[in-house]
């Protein structure tokens, strides 16, 4: 399938940095993460989103995700997963052979940073 250059340029892709991360019980795929975007409320207050991800089997300790910065889709509506409601998509790549990684910017980019 392929989508025009301005159906591309509709998708948001900002870095988040990764604040906590847990596996959401009685699910086998399935991590709910908050992620600073350097988004706030009304008051100012810090307002991490919460992205829930089924990558669970990659990270048998989620812990080490947090303070990762990692790219995510920003701007999808909100999608509730097995009753947790998930505020954007973790890039992931992963092949035939199960090689994964989550994608990461390659130097210190913070998070909200917009990608271009």
């Amino acid at each position: 399938m392929t989508i025009t250059l301005d159906d591309f340029k509709k998708i948001e892709i900002r870095a988040g940095k990764i604040l906590t991360a847990e596996k959401i019980p009685d699910t086998d795929k399935l991590l709910r993460l908050s992620v600073d975007f350097a988004e706030h409320d009304e008051a100012g207050q810090p307002t991490p989103r919460q992205i829930v991800s089924g990558i669970a089997a990659y990270f048998p300790d989620p812990t080490t995700l947090i303070g990762r910065t990692c790219m995510f889709v920003t701007n999808l509506e909100p999608r509730t997963i097995r009753g947790h409601q998930s505020n954007g998509m973790l890039f992931a790549v992963s092949d035939d052979a199960g090689n994964f990684s989550i994608l990461e910017p390659n130097a210190s980019i913070a998070p909200g940073t917009l990608a271009k």
